[in-house]
């Protein structure tokens, strides 16, 4: 049986008095398409800072390919394979798309880059950044600035920089936030085309896009998993519905 790629074992925090992750456990298999949804206040971002090393947990212990990295710090476990995107975008917006992936690819090689010098001379890192481009259907946009791309692209250029990570594990915090109907569904072809190539745990609030992508689907509520299951269950699930789904099963 294959081993898990991410594997969180009996994961808490508290914040005070206030016990925000309870007891969180959970496994992401290699190439699945994991999605954490929850209401607003149930703990997926505390959870996702714990998983990414931004936040050390009161309790339990965090696998990645495993490997036990709880104590980690961040720069270690994207070393170790985890790429995380963030809620609100991460991109530098005065390098162009180019220059963005080529800074990912250098965090993860170790090169030198010089934005101020020829940047094509860079071979070993522009090639791996067009590639990851071309991922994420940015190739045509590899010279514009990041600060005149649309919300979607610096979205889709957030996701080319994960890749260019080479990442064992994609973190996804909402990459949906904030793109129109149009945006969103291009992100949701680029991320089933990547998604049996890349483990993912995705944390969405649009949930027409974790039904079109999720192989399975956790449910948090006041900081605990409901439950998980293949999406189907989970949207027929009573007590998902009552806790969190409502109308959006209608």
């Amino acid at each position: 049986m294959a081993e898990p790629v991410l594997q969180l074992d009996s994961l808490s925090k508290n914040f005070g008095g206030l016990r925000v992750t309870d007891g969180v456990t959970l496994e992401i298999m290699p190439g699945e398409m994991h999605a954490l949804i929850g209401p607003n206040g149930a703990g997926k971002t505390t959870l996702i800072n714990q998983i990414s090393g931004l936040l050390a947990p009161d309790e339990g212990r965090i696998f990645l390919a495993g490997r036990d990295v709880t104590q980690a710090e961040p720069y270690a476990r994207a070393t170790l394979g985890l790429a995380r995107s963030f809620q609100i975008t991460s991109v530098l917006p005065g390098f162009t798309a180019l220059e963005n992936v080529a800074l990912a690819v250098q965090a993860r090689s170790g090169s030198s880059y010089r934005f101020f010098g020829n940047a094509a001379s860079e071979r070993e890192l522009v090639e791996p950044a067009l590639a990851a481009l071309s991922e994420v259907g940015l190739a045509a946009r590899a010279h514009v600035v990041a600060s005149q791309m649309s919300h979607g692209e610096k979205r889709a250029l957030e996701l080319a920089m994960a890749l260019a990570m080479q990442p064992k594990l994609l973190l996804l915090d909402e990459p949906m936030a904030g793109t129109g109907p149009e945006e969103t569904d291009k992100l949701v072809a680029v991320l089933g085309r990547l998604k049996d190539r890349f483990p993912m745990l995705l944390v969405e609030h649009d949930m027409q896009a974790v039904f079109a992508l999720a192989d399975r689907i956790s449910v948090l509520i006041y900081g605990r998993i409901l439950t998980t299951g293949m999406p189907d269950a989970v949207r027929d699930d009573p007590q998902v519905i009552a806790a969190y789904l409502g109308d959006e099963t209608e």
